[in-house]
């Protein structure tokens, strides 16, 4: 049974929230998807010496291969067979796109049952960047979001998301960037909500992160991992013992607006959903990033600029850093990216309260490769059009209330200094 949950609302029509996948089929078994010990087993039980399982994934991880004839210690009268069977294909490159003058460029990988889910990979003066999909689409219905507004198709496997890191790796080093450049960071920010598909992102990250012969021994602090919400995923995370960092999507700091921007915070509000990130960072050391997409006249005033900095202040100094992210436009969108002036008076606003704060640059907005924007135009775009501009008119009706600075503004942010907690 496909499980769905309706946000609360005062009035109009529902979001449905999805954690259950509408195909159920799973990827043929793959070495990555297991644990190492169950990769030794998986070895034995095909007639091989546990040892053989180490040294295919030396190969994988360390000379991101899965040919065969590179294998040479491996035997060879039967080396094709055995790869085939533990590293059965998963990802296809369909499509491929540039952006930036070429420092930006988007994948269309197609799976093995015929879904697909996208890729992009970033170049910078000190670091290359793979943004990657931990699931076919996304049942999160935030509705300034395409890929939420299109619907969750699956979850991913762990091996699914590797291999997006792995091939991309071989486009990087072979010069896709207009250069060899060597992958460093990488973001959970693509397609789906990757703390819904905890147990494969859990997965994935201990491959990117384990040494090798188990993983590509990747900084787990040059690893991030996006969130709408889910406050107990949030907690179970901390506990992981992986240092990576949290970026909380927000975009708004008040239950008003942030119930319609994200509908799952009609169960988990903005206060449980900060005092988690809270201690995220307590328990890690990590610093929190705060993603805010800025819509005008939506979420981008100055006194909610005021307030999210009071909310964060009063957990701490130093525990956070804000990402403003100006709105990228998707099909249908009746909403737009904040002025200049309105985004600069925010920053300045945070930037004063003490919060530190960077304005988040926005790659591949033209070739749909930016926040919000992926799969946009790959997966029934008019379907995805008609249902931005559905939820997006929706929310503009229940919202005009929330658009106007509240009477006890002043009341809110006029926490005594002993209510701050201390450092």
């Amino acid at each position: 049974m496909k499980k769905q949950v309706q946000p609360r609302v005062e009035k109009g029509p529902r979001p449905l929230l999805s954690f259950t996948e509408q195909r159920v089929g799973k990827p043929p078994r793959h070495l990555i998807d297991l644990d190492p010990e169950a990769r030794r087993a998986l070895l034995v039980e095909l007639g091989y010496p546990s040892f053989r399982a180490n040294q295919l994934l030396k190969h994988y991880f360390a000379h991101k291969t899965i040919d065969p004839e590179i294998m040479t210690d491996l035997p060879a009268a039967n080396r094709a067979e055995l790869v085939k069977k533990v590293f059965p294909p998963l990802i296809t490159q369909v499509k491929t796109q540039e952006a930036d003058g070429g420092d930006t460029v988007k994948i269309l990988w197609r799976l093995f049952d015929g879904v697909v889910v996208e890729s992009v990979l970033m170049k910078y003066p000190d670091r290359a960047t793979l943004c990657i999909s931990s699931q076919a689409g996304c049942g999160m219905a935030c509705p300034f979001c395409a890929t939420g507004q299109g619907g969750l198709a699956r979850n991913l496997s762990a091996a699914e998301i590797i291999e997006q890191l792995r091939m991309n790796m071989v486009l990087a080093e072979a010069g896709v960037l207009g250069e060899s450049v060597r992958i460093t960071n990488v973001v959970f920010m693509g397609m789906g909500e990757p703390l819904a598909n905890y147990k494969a992102v859990i997965s994935s990250l201990h491959s990117m992160i384990d040494p090798l012969p188990h993983g590509f021994g990747m900084s787990a602090r040059n690893i991030t991992v996006s969130t709408v919400g889910m406050v107990p995923i949030i907690d179970k995370l901390a506990d992981e013992g992986l240092p990576v960092t949290l970026a909380v999507s927000l975009h708004a700091p008040d239950d008003g607006l942030r119930d319609d921007l994200i509908p799952i915070n009609s169960r988990f509000k903005v206060k449980e959903l900060l005092d988690a990130a809270r201690r995220y960072f307590v328990k890690t050391g990590r610093r929190v990033s705060i993603e805010y997409a800025l819509i005008k006249d939506m979420n981008d005033h100055k006194w909610r600029a005021e307030l999210l900095a009071h909310e964060l202040n009063s957990r701490g100094k130093g525990w956070v850093h804000v990402n403003p992210i100006p709105l990228n436009p998707t099909p249908g969108s009746i909403w737009t990216a904040a002025t200049k002036k309105s985004e600069t008076v925010f920053v300045e606003t945070l930037l004063k309260a003490g919060i530190s704060t960077t304005v988040r640059d926005t790659r591949g907005s033209d070739i749909d490769g930016a926040c919000g924007q992926l799969a946009a135009g790959t997966v029934n775009p008019e379907n995805v059009a008609k249902r931005a501009i559905k939820a997006q008119q929706a929310v503009d009706e229940r919202i005009a209330k929330h658009r106007h600075e509240p009477e006890n503004l002043d009341s809110i942010l006029s926490v005594r200094e002993n209510d701050l907690v201390k450092e």
